[in-house]
């Protein structure tokens, strides 16, 4: 017999909109006395807001890298990177032409954007650097392990030292964009001072989303094995969120104490952020799942079918990519993500 969860708190209360489920009373805190949800664009050409979601608060824009999808002009698969003006009206989804091969994850770094390029049967993917002005300007900062090809790096964090770490699971592979593996599903931290790359956590099905704690001695890492990457779904293979402590060994950081930390009700727990709080936000088959520090699930924000990834921006404002639809959440305006500082 199926057993329904039902949230703590009653949505009965009309201030809270049904698209904001309570599962225990401190999402109030989070979601404040006002939440709402409201589609901001649609774009029904190509589906423009898939992965990355990196908000530069400078210029009040939002960048994101779409699904893949075929080119009706060279009939090929490609990913777009979009931007979305957000003080310009009508809002529109403007496609940024940039040398990043297939971009996926992304995050603010050095005034710019840092993305995890997957690259193509014929260009080698990597770390990649891009102006957030035109010409857009790239820099490929990391383009292998030592001279072997990364698989279709997938997403990236940028700790307070200047390392960067990022996930690389097999999914080109399988969507037929990327060459026959030749390194494991893997996750690295990459210094660009030193240029030493190294693997610092591996036995992961498809290593997704990456995240640090506030302070920085945990970083959370989703393995998305569930989701194979040719359509089809493994439910008896990981949808879950693993927790590891950042420790020092040597002089040299190390991850240890591997965890899970949570699995989501529904899909898959793809792109991953932290709040200043230390609450815990990915992106999941329903929308937004958020558990506490502890592991605890405290709320939603549901979306239909779900959403790959998300950004915070400003005073509680929360950005969600749902394929064909960006959304914006407006929640407790003390809310602030690791990423953007206010």
């Amino acid at each position: 017999m199926a057993t329904h969860i039902t949230p703590q708190a009653s949505q009965a209360n009309a201030t809270i909109p049904s698209a904001f489920a309570v599962y225990n009373t401190s999402f109030l805190d989070i979601i404040g006395h006002t939440p709402k949800l409201d589609l901001l664009v649609e774009n029904n050409d190509y589906p423009f807001a898939h992965e990355a979601s990196v908000y530069i608060p400078t210029t009040d824009e939002l960048f994101m890298s779409s699904n893949m999808f075929t080119d009706p002009t060279t009939n090929q698969k490609t990913i777009k990177i979009s931007k979305v003006s957000l003080n310009k009206y009508p809002l529109t989804a403007e496609i940024v032409n940039t040398t990043v091969s297939m971009a996926n994850g992304g995050i603010n770094h050095n005034n710019g954007i840092l993305w995890t390029a997957q690259g193509g049967l014929n260009d080698t993917g990597g770390l990649v650097q891009m102006s957030v002005t035109p010409p857009y300007k790239t820099e490929m900062l990391l383009d292998s392990f030592y001279g072997r090809q990364f698989n279709s790096l997938n997403d990236v964090a940028v700790h307070d030292d200047g390392s960067i770490w990022f996930t690389d699971p097999i999914y080109g592979y399988v969507q037929g964009i990327r060459p026959k593996p030749k390194l494991p599903s893997q996750v690295y931290r990459f210094d660009p001072v030193t240029g030493d790359v190294r693997v610092v956590a591996d036995g992961f099905g498809r290593p997704n989303g990456i995240s640090f704690s506030p302070d920085q001695m945990i970083v959370y890492i989703t393995d998305t094995a569930e989701t194979v990457g040719d359509g089809s779904k493994d439910y008896s293979l990981p949808a879950t969120i693993y927790a590891f402590d950042v420790t020092t060994s040597h002089g040299q950081p190390f991850l240890t104490n591997r965890r899970v930390f949570a699995m989501p009700g529904v899909g898959i727990p793809d792109g991953i952020k932290v709040d200043t709080k230390g609450n815990v936000y990915a992106g999941c088959g329903d929308g937004v799942n958020v558990w506490s520090p502890g592991g605890v699930l405290l709320g939603k924000i549901l979306v239909k079918n779900g959403t790959s990834n998300f950004s915070f921006g400003l005073n509680g404002r929360m950005f969600i990519l749902n394929e064909n639809k960006l959304y914006s959440a407006q929640l407790n305006r003390k809310v602030q993500g690791t990423l953007v500082k206010a």
